[in-house]
């Protein structure tokens, strides 16, 4: 079996080398080279000489194989890129909203291949089903970009092309559902069963569960999740498919054949329910070894089974190395099988084994329990933890707690909620008896989140050297306490653990004092395309607009950054206008933090976003201000200025525009009007010069005029803006911004952007 493993291993490895580092030109001769030299050490004797054959060999196939499916299907893909003619796709899956209308998995017969896609459509997506097959105009763009920048994200889940339906087509409903989709029809009875069963609060969750399908979440919700490090729980996994297992063990016995011959066909059918995603796909693979191994007379090799698994998902889909959920999933089973398993013989060689008494086996069994949860939370953070902060930049404090609360209830709760659908369907009444105790462990899910993960520490960004350090302690210390082996009977692990969160303290005091120890910071944060401004003067703070598109809610970064600073309290929150790119995080800021004041123009009173936005400011205890003409706030040595609506008629020129002064600095921010409106606030506001001026419209070349350059002459400009489709921020305005001889800073290219006080 380790044979396997050894060829298996540095296949895995090289796949990923040739799907995000090598040029494609040099796999073929790589791979050729590698496999002469494997025939080549094949003369030698000798156990390296074998595990060096074995690995030239395996890395030898992985570029080969990798070269032929580029030669096979994306070959085919790149030459339909920019192609526009007329073709009939077939629906994969269920049509979601997006910015751009519906989108749907599509797949593509063309060039001799059956190629996968994601079509973007409007008028008929909320018509199409899975099996369908559409035919009409589209033009095809290959998939390569994610976020507007290159990225191998859709390869990665076996998307190719994009396609945009031209005009409209014509659509043929199958009198059967061909057999490929049914599982698509099957996670969508099963999706409705759970609404039905559940409340609109908890149903979401158990479809996260069951189906993977998320999209019913509220974000906020699904940011605790994140935040308190249960995130994991809503991807279908490892977890679930053990919880799935352990279920149908219980029912079926001690048989292993015949446990073994009824789960292995439910765990297909349960992986392509939750779409076959190469998370559950490798806990399917895993699991299936682990049934079939003792009836073949085999004994589970782990390293075996798990490379094993995962050569069989690069085999279908060699991009799938770049799968950021394939990538935790696995890292996080290698350090399960590397780390839980020491950790739980040191920890637990004192307990007894045999206990006497009910009072010590209860102690001895929750003891033990307890032990486990933590060395399976602490082995799965150890190799995950890396890739979370490369891929998402933050890194959960909360999650060993949260895991030690949540994974009992989420086991049981998995289990009854599929017993009460399963039963359900036979016996409503019975079904509904056992969906009572399993709402009430959603809501205790639910509840723990929401609690863990709006706490102010309970994740922290990764940025500034001092949590570097403090995490580069922990990993040192932890591989000390893995290889140090002298004198470790006389080592108390109190005093380095102690240590550890001292050092976490200080970390984190330190981080806030950048900010805290400086007289004031104006932030313009990353948000993706939309804005928000946060400025801090000595213990004051305020924001100017929440909302952005970026993949962590406006709100989130918002809160994230004041929190880090160790600012519990938001005094002042001005909305310069109602669009979305400029509120639609309020609703999460506000679940986050405490907001004293709401300022927003008194504008569009038949809105629905205002009404929303004033309802949530109501709920949350804010006083609200709605101006229609100039105001003043001070803040102690802060002072904004904001003016009041100058236009009429459309909500980027009926917004406020507020002029920051703290000491000497002063800062401008015009939300998005335009250079008609820009007009009137340089001959209405009494514009001072200006440090920073936030420029409008997110650099549109409507925007920041000649002639509101010339009024406040900024030394710096900064553009707040993401991925879009608006050709923002556009050349003239840079230009003009250039020629003004100021400093020029842009989101998108930076990052969040601090201009410090002093």
């Amino acid at each position: 079996m380790r044979k396997l493993c050894a060829a298996a291993l540095p296949f895995c490895g090289a796949v990923w080398l040739a799907v995000t580092l090598l040029p494609e030109g040099c796999l073929v001769f790589a791979g050729c080279g590698l496999l002469v030299a494997a025939l080549m050490l094949r003369r030698l004797e000798g156990l390296w000489a074998l595990r060096l054959t074995l690995a030239a060999a395996g890395m030898g196939a992985a570029f080969l194989w990798t070269a032929g499916y580029q030669a096979l299907f994306l070959l085919p893909a790149r030459l339909l890129d920019g192609q526009e003619g007329i073709y009939t796709v077939t629906v994969t899956g269920w049509p979601e909203e997006s910015s751009y209308g519906y989108r749907v998995g599509v797949s593509l017969d063309a060039a001799g291949r059956r190629l996968g896609g994601l079509l973007y459509t409007d008028p008929e997506g909320p018509e199409l089903t899975p099996g369908d097959r559409l035919s009409g105009t589209f033009a095809l763009s290959l998939a390569d970009e994610a976020g507007g920048e290159k990225s191998g994200y859709y390869y990665a889940q076996g998307v190719l092309l994009t396609l945009n339906l031209k005009g409209e087509g014509t659509v043929d409903h199958p009198e059967t559902v061909p057999l490929a989709q049914l599982p698509r029809w099957w996670a969508r009875q099963v999706e409705t069963a759970i609404a039905d069963r559940f409340s609109a609060e908890t149903a979401p969750v158990i479809t996260a569960l069951f189906t993977g399908n998320r999209s019913g979440l509220p974000d906020g919700v699904y940011s605790d999740f994140q935040r308190a490090g249960a995130a994991h729980v809503l991807v279908v996994s490892g977890l679930h498919v053990s919880f799935l297992t352990g279920l149908l063990s219980a029912l079926l016995g001690k048989r292993r054949w015949w446990t073994a011959a009824v789960s292995l066909p439910v765990l297909a059918v349960f992986a392509a329910v939750a779409g076959g995603t190469p998370s559950v796909l490798r806990a399917v693979f895993l699991q299936g070894f682990v049934l079939l191994a003792p009836l073949l007379g085999r004994e589970v090799d782990r390293p075996t089974a798990l490379t094993t698994a995962l050569t069989l998902l690069l085999l279908a889909n060699p991009y799938a190395a770049g799968h950021v959920g394939l990538q935790l999933s696995f890292a996080a089973v290698a350090g399960i099988y590397l780390l839980t398993d020491p950790l739980m013989r040191r920890w637990t060689k004192k307990l007894p084994r045999r206990p006497d008494g009910w009072r010590r086996k209860g102690l001895t069994a929750g003891a033990r329990f307890v032990l486990a949860s933590v060395a399976a939370t602490v082995g799965a953070l150890a190799f995950t933890t890396p890739l979370t902060i490369y891929y998402f930049g933050t890194l959960s404090l909360a999650s060993p707690l949260t895991n030690l609360l949540l994974l009992w209830a989420v086991a049981l709760l998995f289990q009854l909620a599929a017993a009460a659908l399963a039963v359900g369907a036979l016996l409503p009444p019975v079904g509904q008896a056992l969906a009572l105790p399993a709402e009430g462990l959603a809501r205790y899910v639910l509840w723990i989140t929401r609690t863990i993960g709006r706490f102010p520490w309970s994740a922290v960004e990764m940025k500034g050297i001092y949590l570097w350090l403090w995490l580069g302690a922990l990993y040192a210390v932890g591989v000390l306490a893995l290889v140090w082996k002298k004198g470790r009977e006389g080592v108390r692990p109190v005093l380095p653990g102690c240590a550890l969160v001292c050092l976490l303290c200080l970390s984190l005091v330190c981080t806030a004092a950048e900010t805290r120890l400086l007289p004031g910071v104006l932030a313009v944060l990353d948000v993706g395309q939309g804005q928000s401004v946060a400025l801090c003067a000595r213990d004051r703070t305020v924001l100017i607009d929440c909302g952005g598109s970026g993949s962590v809610s406006a709100g989130d970064v918002a809160a994230n950054y004041f929190q880090s600073a160790g600012y519990p309290y938001l005094d002042v929150l001005i909305l310069t206008h109602y669009h979305a790119d400029h509120t639609n995080g309020v609703a999460r800021l506000l679940e986050r933090m405490r907001v004293g004041t709401l300022v927003a123009p008194d504008v569009e009173p038949e809105s629905a976003s205002r009404q929303a936005l004033l309802a949530l400011a109501e709920e949350a205890g804010c006083e609200v201000v709605l101006l229609s003409e100039n105001g003043r706030i001070a803040l102690d040595e802060l002072t904004l200025f904001c003016c009041g609506p100058l236009g009429a008629g459309e909500s980027n020129e009926e917004g406020l525009s507020v002029v920051a002064s703290f000491r000497q600095f002063t800062a401008l921010v015009t939300g998005d009007m335009g250079a008609d409106i820009e007009k009137r606030l340089v001959k209405y506001g009494n514009l001072p010069a200006v440090t920073v001026l936030v420029a409008g419209h997110h650099g549109s070349r409507y925007s920041t005029s000649q002639l509101l350059l010339d009024t406040v002459d900024p030394v710096y400009a900064v553009i707040s803006v993401g991925t879009n489709s608006y050709g923002q921020p556009a050349g003239e305005t840079l230009e003009r911004l250039s020629a003004q001889g100021c400093t020029v800073c842009r989101t998108d290219q930076m990052g969040t952007i601090r201009f410090p006080i002093r």
